[in-house]
């Protein structure tokens, strides 16, 4: 006997494996149920072939439907795509049942699922709450499953998008159209019939919390900081320090304790670096022009026989660096007997020396006997 007959035979007769049960169907009623998931696909974004996350949510009765895309889809996308998908249906459904996805979940399956903190307060201030499906049982999220299906085979076919916000814009705009188109399979348009649950909805808080990232990022030397590979410029004067990132859908902004600092568009693809707008670079640029001739102009009246080595200290900085270069140099003034400081000073500007770490090693060997005696082992007290 054959294995594939043998394999029949078992199969025919039950044994070795359950035989399948019917599927069977689920009745949904109006406004009781939304469903979320997300789905790998490949999309022409830029002029090429790119992964792409899309994140569907569907309305459980009328199957109103609305999709996005992302380059990755993290908790962070996940509240950014609820937040949108639930001001284009205009309320909530209490239950947003979701698959087993660790984006959401903490632990657990099915009716045991813990969904994480973060997304369980999310869901709470905006009317829902997340439950997940028994594991295999995928047909319980079966509405919006079948809609990425729809996306693949007709949204992403022969589409080109500039980028990611052309693309969520298309996706918005093929909502509407499918929305409003008849459905053999339901008898009629989604639209006519979320107009029979869109009075069960539970209705959109008045105000809802901001949905937003915290990173804390370091200023490098060239007036950028980074955040997730794109780089957004500062003004120079923020070199060095650590200022707070706050990301949310379309802006990054930069604060500096309270301060906003800088605002920038949010990039997700396209030019790595990011630079401020022209006008505030120019108001940064004047404004860094007037503190370098107030500082220059002060050095110049406190050392005149120096002003020609001042003026090239200052040439010499790097760039963004003039103003402190010049305040270096009158922390030196400050700190220092003017005698000693003056003859350093000359000294450098006659050996062609601009380094102040250095000048500030000069100084001190000229004082170190002045200000620092060394004591002869003669008068030691006995």
């Amino acid at each position: 006997m054959s294995y594939p007959t043998l394999t029949a035979y078992c199969r025919r007769h039950g044994i070795g494996h359950e035989p399948q049960k019917p599927a069977g169907r689920y009745d949904h009623q109006p406004g009781k149920e939304m469903q979320h998931d997300t789905s790998p696909h490949f999309a022409d974004i830029g002029g090429r072939e790119r992964p792409v996350q899309i994140a569907g949510l569907a309305l459980a009765y009328s199957r109103l439907a609305f999709v996005q895309l992302y380059p990755h889809f993290t908790r962070f996308e996940c509240k950014v795509f609820l937040d949108d998908a639930l001001d284009y249906v205009g309320g909530v459904c209490p239950i947003c049942m979701v698959d087993n996805s660790s984006v959401i979940v903490l632990r657990g399956t099915g009716e045991h699922m813990v969904p994480v903190p973060e997304m369980a307060s999310f869901g709470e201030a905006r009317g829902f709450e997340f439950r997940a499906h028994e594991k295999g049982d995928a047909n319980r999220s079966a509405v919006v499953e079948g809609l990425f299906d729809f996306v693949q085979n007709n949204f992403l076919v022969g589409r080109k998008f500039d980028d990611f916000d052309h693309a969520n814009r298309e996706a918005v705009i093929w909502c509407d159209k499918i929305n409003a188109a008849f459905s053999r399979r339901l008898h009629a348009a989604r639209r006519d019939l979320f107009a029979a649950e869109s009075h069960l909805l539970v209705p959109l808080p008045a105000w809802r919390s901001p949905v937003y990232r915290v990173h804390t990022r370091l200023v490098d030397l060239e007036s950028y900081v980074n955040v997730h590979t794109f780089r957004y410029e500062v003004p120079a004067r923020y070199i060095g320090h650590q200022l707070e990132v706050r990301e949310t859908k379309t802006e990054i902004q930069l604060f500096d304790g309270p301060r906003v600092v800088a605002t920038h568009p949010r990039r997700v693809d396209g030019p790595k670096r990011v630079r401020l707008p022209e006008p505030e670079r120019a108001e940064h640029r004047q404004r860094r022009d007037e503190q370098l001739v107030a500082e220059e102009r002060q050095l110049h009246a406190e050392l005149p026989e120096l002003a020609t080595w001042i003026t090239e200290l200052h040439r010499r900085a790097p760039r963004g660096r003039g103003v402190a270069r010049l305040r270096q140099l009158r922390r030196l003034l400050r700190d220092y007997p003017q005698p000693p400081l003056v003859d350093a000073l000359r000294d450098a500007a006659r050996y062609g020396l601009y380094d102040l770490e250095r000048i500030e090693t000069m100084i001190l060997r000229n004082i170190r006997h002045d200000y620092f005696p060394r004591r002869d082992p003669d008068d030691e007290p006995e």
